[in-house]
Formats: C-alpha cells, sequence, structure tokens
C-alpha cells in the first residue's frame, strides 16, 4: 500500500477505534448505577460514599460532605482515577471523607460482577462497594 493511500485511511481506522466498546472500568460495571461504600479493608464505612462510572472513563461520586469527579482511561481490571476535583464544603464527616479520597486515589484495580465493585491494589488494600 502506498503512503498517501495509507493517510486516507487513517481517519476511518481512527473513527472506528473511537466507537468501540469502553474497555475501563465503566464499560465492565452496572450502567447507571451508584455504588455505596461498604468497606475499606475489612472495616464498615459507616458514612455515605458512593461512586458511579460513566461514558468514556467518567466517574462522578459523593463523599460524606462533597460531591467529586474525575476520569478512569485505564482498561479493565487496571483503575487509575486522575486527581479528584471535589466541592470544598465542611462538615462533621470530613475526616472519613478524607479516608474515603486518599483510599479511591490508591487503587489500582477494579472488579465487577454483579451488583459488586471490589477496587484493590497491590499492597492488600481493598475498597467493597455496593449497587444502592
Amino acid at each position: 500500500m502506498r503512503p498517501n493511500t495509507m493517510l486516507r485511511f487513517l481517519p476511518i481506522v481512527l473513527l472506528l477505534t473511537a466507537c468501540g466498546p469502553d474497555e475501563t472500568i465503566s464499560g465492565y460495571a452496572v450502567r447507571d448505577a451508584t455504588y455505596r461504600l461498604i468497606d475499606i479493608d475489612g472495616t464498615d464505612f459507616a458514612e455515605r460514599a458512593t461512586i458511579s462510572f460513566g461514558d468514556n472513563g467518567s466517574v462522578t461520586g459523593r463523599g460524606p460532605c462533597n460531591s467529586f469527579h474525575s476520569t478512569q482511561t485505564l482498561p479493565y481490571p487496571w483503575f487509575n482515577l486522575d486527581p479528584i476535583a471535589s466541592t470544598r464544603m465542611d462538615c462533621p464527616d470530613l475526616a472519613a471523607e478524607q479516608i474515603y479520597f486518599a483510599t479511591l486515589a490508591d487503587m489500582t484495580l477494579a472488579e465487577a460482577f454483579e451488583n459488586v465493585l471490589i477496587l484493590s491494589n497491590t499492597d492488600d488494600r481493598e475498597m467493597v462497594f455496593q449497587v444502592e
């Protein structure tokens, strides 16, 4: 194939790749579901904290005090959030929220099955979520 011919097909190849299935956790988690954090490292998380996955790696949720958003672009089962952007409201559960956000930022693997989501890392840390 001549170089000029190859360049003509490049936009088509890029378009087909962009239209393919979402290979991030968004493509494997329950669509349009809100997952509630159940525990961190085997310890119940009493405050309310959530996470949801939108199209193309979009991640949103709430900590005990604030809402947040981020992006996750690695293919499943890998997991890595871009820096978490959150609102900055103060509340009595701010310490729990800091634990939630810090632990979430440390997760590197995701496992989604039925209504359960498990985020983990190589340091044996784990977060267990369940669809509300």
